[in-house]
């Protein structure tokens, strides 16, 4: 691999939705930078089978089902 085309790997923290605080290796950002997480594996459908509902934080899935109702969505 040629030397010096590739981004900075650093650490990072990673806050999920329900506010834990994880530590992973990541180009994003800068050393000690938090990421906030919208959707995590914890609550999102594809990784709980279903079971979890989806946090509705900003209000979009409920105007999305405001706007669509009556398509059947």
């Amino acid at each position: 691999m040629k030397d010096g085309i590739h981004p900075e790997y650093h650490a990072i923290d990673v806050k999920m939705t329900d506010g834990t605080v994880i530590q992973m290796k990541s180009t994003w950002g800068k050393e000690g930078d938090q990421l906030s997480l919208d959707i995590d594996p914890t609550v999102h459908p594809a990784w709980t089978g279903g079971s979890s509902r989806l946090m509705d934080t900003g209000g979009r899935v409920s105007k999305f089902k405001n706007k669509y109702a009556g398509l059947g969505f």
